[in-house]
């Protein structure tokens, strides 16, 4: 299950509001300010995350495919604020179509997950959208650089030193865990060529600042 449609529908939701409610997420994701947090990248994320939910309740797969595709829907490159009002942008366009209450709160649930792209660990939904969400730090090293550009545009608003000491924390943060991934599927997948550009990105970064550890 990876279209809007059909999951709105799977939800007890109007079809001509779903209609409705796309034509706005196209809208929004087509902003101009929006480099790489765009329809692309929702549609990947709906992608990979419908592959990794397979098994799971029609329930489940359709609430993650519903987050999968609003989980940026609004982004001003505000952490936490993006995703709140995300899920917000949701939450009223699910209610509008009439949605069953249960599928809304899900749905709505699974978007907030991506701030601090936190969930519990039986949470299996969960973990396919976070995961999918982070299946570009996986792509190969020329994909990951055009993600990696894409996302200091949307950055602008700061400069090269600031960005670069906060980008050097994000990915040292990263390389940091245990884990990137939270499934073996997406583990095996992603996790060597993630830690891969990450390592060679933040490698980047250091020698920028003379840093040569």
């Amino acid at each position: 299950m990876t279209t809007w449609g059909t999951a709105v529908a799977h939800a007890g939701g109007d079809e001509d509001v779903a209609r409705e409610a796309w034509r706005d997420l196209e809208a929004r994701y087509g902003e101009p300010h929006r480099h790489y947090h765009d329809l692309a990248h929702a549609t990947a994320v709906a992608r990979d995350s419908a592959a990794l939910t397979e098994g799971l309740p029609e329930a489940e797969r359709a609430a993650v495919t519903l987050a999968a595709w609003a989980h940026d829907v609004v982004y001003d490159a505000v952490p936490g604020e993006d995703e709140r009002a995300s899920a917000g942008w949701l939450r009223h366009w699910l209610t509008r179509a009439g949605a069953g209450a249960q599928h809304v709160r899900r749905a709505e649930v699974l978007v907030l997950a991506t701030a601090a792209h936190e969930a519990p660990e039986d949470d299996e939904a969960a973990t396919a959208l976070l995961d999918a969400d982070l299946a570009i730090l996986g792509a190969t090293p020329a994909a990951y650089a055009e993600y990696a550009a894409a996302v200091r545009r949307e950055y602008a608003k700061y400069d090269d030193p600031a960005w670069a000491a906060g980008r050097t924390a994000v990915l040292a943060n990263l390389l940091a865990r245990p884990l990137l991934y939270r499934s073996e599927t997406a583990r095996a997948r992603w996790e060597t060529a993630a830690r891969r550009n990450l390592t060679a990105e933040l490698t980047r970064w250091r020698e920028h600042a003379g840093d040569h550890r």
